[in-house]
């Protein structure tokens, strides 16, 4: 690697080294690669099961001749209310009764890849500096064809919306035109004069319902480009419409893995070990199998699992089973990882973006500077890892939460050494994920018990091996060096951020099976720009950089909601605070100030400073504010935090949200606020210490999560826009530290720079 010197402190940043050789390689390779998939044949049809009654217009709709309507969703419903929003898009398309809109869950198939997380995550590949944009676009377009072939059917990013309602509301526009052909046939009429309104196609005074339709309309061949329909005096896009998942979640007949019940069927518990290389070495086998309840016993390299009558017996039996494991290396260990990131901020870095001439702008000047320090953080969600398996034949049966089927069903069929085709995978609902369901280790332990017991299995984790197992988003460490103009104005900025290149984790885990250990020693020290998404500032800042140091900590990390974001806003809007402060101006004067560039940021700021009542950021006015912008939407927050007897006491959360369209206001207001207090959740706990490779917390109120009672009041207001929609299922959370940060420094005159911020609150 070659260095290139940075004024920034002692250390040099490293960037890729580029030669003319390596771009003429790379250009070649992709040219090719883009060649050969361009000349491969592929013709992907819908894989749909349908019903005797039931017919199949694509890969979205199908409908019945009672005029139901069955919009195929591919996405992981874990809350986020994705089973309501697409078939909204597709309802109002169609010109459907909305009492009319069942849901089912998408077969794997490569006509519902999410080419557009795969598109945003490129960076993991390598960082674009000094990449040529041409090599770079083949690239783009050999990874998005890459994503296609292997079916990708990722649900992250916020990319729910912003990928599919194209494909969905072309789909429904071909659908409807299908069943005008089929009307206008019967009518002795031209299609293109007919219209679809309520679930009738109409012309003039005649009406045929869908259902009618159906039969006659799907065997057509639909037109070359889609037809979409003219506006409609009373769209379903943008209404307010009741969840369609709410009715079975209010009365407990909504299906998670964990309610699954079948026929001859045990129950697991696990145990797994400390985190690392570890391997199981021994059991007590006679005390385990004599606990009340226990059925037998799975030995595996990595873990050890009971099967009882039922779960609670399971986990009971794991502590008479008294498994014994080791661990090669270094355990992992809270203070292993503090001093990994120290070490990692010291050494050589990546330097990920830049503008202007940084260390010009620097040279002579007094620099300030500034560390700040996150815990890793837990994913937390109410229901644990859960699978359930069983025998199929020669094959095998899966129910799971899982937020990429295709990689879920083939790292079955890798553990269990079937073909892919023989695992059937049944997607479920999430109880709450947050990323959580890309880590698809439960759904083979099921697999593979399921296939030795030879009955079928419910595994469940306990919380204890929830909090321990699932990779938490990465801790990280950061150094802010800036310099300021003769106003006070920030004038050079170096974010320099220690951090575990996550994304290389996770892609080795999701798409070539690596264990968790095995992919965090193979990605340490590799430049991950995704790991410091969102440090580029919206500010006009005349001159930044942004570093990445990888950190090599120990612990395996994943994504999390908001992923990198999360920490990169609790750096920067807490700099950005403090330089202001030192400017000896308001907070809010001095990010408007530098927001020129970013019109749309500095209205949500300027809103939410009003409507929450901005008293200047004067001492004791508890009051803190942080805005931020990602996946294409944007938003700011004004918190009101104070120190009580209890702890850190959040009073008031006020949000200014702009993400373009929306498709349903209810479900957006919904997921900011979730998101405004999953953010709260994390900047006040939702972490754990580490000693000897485990976890120190063991259950959720060892977390430090918020209660009810501490439940601050949020306001949630968005601007109108008839902008493309922005992601919404993230953009609340990276806000929220900060803002409560600065409104605690408001409060008491003292700066915390570490998350959680209870633990440093005292």
């Amino acid at each position: 690697m070659s260095g290139i010197r940075d004024t920034v402190g002692s250390k040099s940043t490293r960037a890729p080294l580029v030669a003319r050789r390596t771009l003429l390689v790379g250009a070649t390779a992709a040219g090719g690669l883009a060649l050969a998939w361009s000349v491969w044949p592929r013709d992907y049809r819908p894989n749909l099961t349908a019903a005797p009654d039931e017919h199949i217009f694509n890969a979205f709709l199908k409908i019945g001749d009672d005029g139901h309507i069955s919009a195929i969703v591919s996405q992981c419903e874990m809350g986020q209310g994705v089973t309501t929003l697409l078939p909204q898009i597709m309802a109002d398309e169609l010109g459907a009764d909305w009492r009319t809109i069942a849901v089912e869950t998408a077969p794997i198939s490569p006509l519902y890849a999410n080419t557009l997380v795969v598109d945003e995550d490129s960076s993991v590949f390598m960082p674009r500096t000094g990449v040529p944009d041409f090599v770079q676009d083949v690239r783009s377009w050999a990874r998005r064809e890459w994503a296609v072939r292997h079916a990708v059917m990722l649900t992250a990013n916020s990319s729910s919306v912003r990928m599919f309602e194209g494909p969905c509301r072309d789909a429904a526009a071909q659908a409807r035109a299908l069943l005008m052909m089929e009307a206008a046939r019967r009518w002795d009429a031209k299609w293109e004069d007919c219209d679809a309104q309520d679930g009738f196609v109409i012309l003039g005074q005649k009406r045929l319902r869908f259902g009618e339709l159906a039969a006659g309309a799907a065997k057509l061949e639909p037109p070359a480009t889609p037809v979409y329909r003219a506006s409609s005096a009373d769209p379903l896009y943008g209404k307010e419409l009741t969840r369609l998942d709410l009715p079975a979640k209010v009365d407990g007949s909504a299906n998670f893995a964990g309610d699954i019940r079948l026929p001859d069927m045990v129950y697991a518990a696990i145990r797994q070990g400390p985190v690392g290389a570890t391997r199981l070495q021994s059991i007590n086998r006679k005390a385990g199998l004599a606990s009340p309840g226990v059925l037998s016993v799975v030995e595996h390299e990595r873990w050890i699992a009971a099967v009882a009558r039922n779960w609670w017996a399971a986990n009971r039996a794991l502590d008479r089973f008294a498994p014994v494991f080791e661990t090669k290396g270094t355990s992992v260990s809270s203070k292993g990882i503090n001093s990994a990131l120290k070490a990692a901020l010291r050494a050589d870095g990546y330097r990920i973006a830049k503008k202007g001439d940084v260390a010009g702008a620097m040279e002579g000047r007094t620099k300030i500077s500034a560390e700040y320090l996150v815990a890793p953080a837990l994913h937390a969600g109410i229901e644990t890892r859960t699978a359930t398996a069983a025998i199929d034949g020669d094959g095998l049966r899966v129910w799971v939460a899982t937020q990429a089927p295709a990689q879920c069903r083939d790292a079955i069929a890798a553990a269990t050494g079937l073909e892919p085709g023989a695992v059937t995978l049944f997607p479920m609902m999430a109880g709450g994920s947050f990323d959580a369901c890309l880590d698809h280790s439960v759904a083979v332990q099921a697999a593979v018990i399921a296939r030795q017991v030879k009955r079928p299995v419910q595994l469940a984790w306990s919380r204890a091996e929830e909090i321990m197992r699932v990779p938490p988003r990465a801790p990280a460490r950061a150094k802010m060096v800036a310099t300021l103009n003769a106003a006070g104005g920030i004038d050079a900025l170096v974010s320099r951020i220690a951090v575990p290149s996550t994304n290389h984790e996770v892609r080795a885990r999701l798409f070539d099976n690596i264990p968790h250990d095995v992919a965090q020693r193979a990605a340490a020290g590799s430049p991950d720009a995704a790991a410091v998404e969102g440090a580029q500032p919206a500010y006009a800042i005349p001159h930044f950089a942004v570093d990445h140091c990888p950190a090599d900590t120990g612990l395996p990390t994943a994504r999390w909601r908001g992923n990198a974001d999360s920490y990169t806003a609790f750096f920067t809007e807490c700099f950005v605070d403090e330089m202001a402060t030192r400017a000896g101006s308001d907070a809010l004067s001095y990010r408007m100030a530098m927001l020129g560039d970013a019109p749309l940021l500095a209205r949500c700021l300027l809103t939410a400073a009003t409507l929450g009542g901005w008293e200047g950021g004067i001492p004791g006015s508890a009051q803190g504010l942080a805005c931020h912008a990602m996946r294409g939407s944007y938003i700011a927050l004004l918190a009101t935090a104070r120190q009580s007897d209890k702890g850190i006491q959040v009073e008031q959360l006020v949000a200014v949200v702009e993400a373009g369209r929306l498709v349903n206001p209810a479900i957006a207001r919904q997921q900011v606020e979730g998101g405004l207090i999953f953010g709260l959740a994390a900047a006040v706990g939702a972490t754990t210490d580490y000693e000897g490779g485990v976890a120190t917390a063991r259950k959720l109120h060892q977390l430090g999560l918020p209660r009810l009672s501490q439940t601050p009041q949020i306001l949630v207001e968005f601007l109108d826009s008839d902008r493309e929609p922005g992601g919404l299922g993230e953009i609340g959370v990276p806000v929220v530290a900060p803002a409560v940060a600065n409104a605690l420094f408001a409060a008491t005159g003292r700066r915390i720079r570490r998350l959680p911020l209870a633990a440093h609150s005292t």
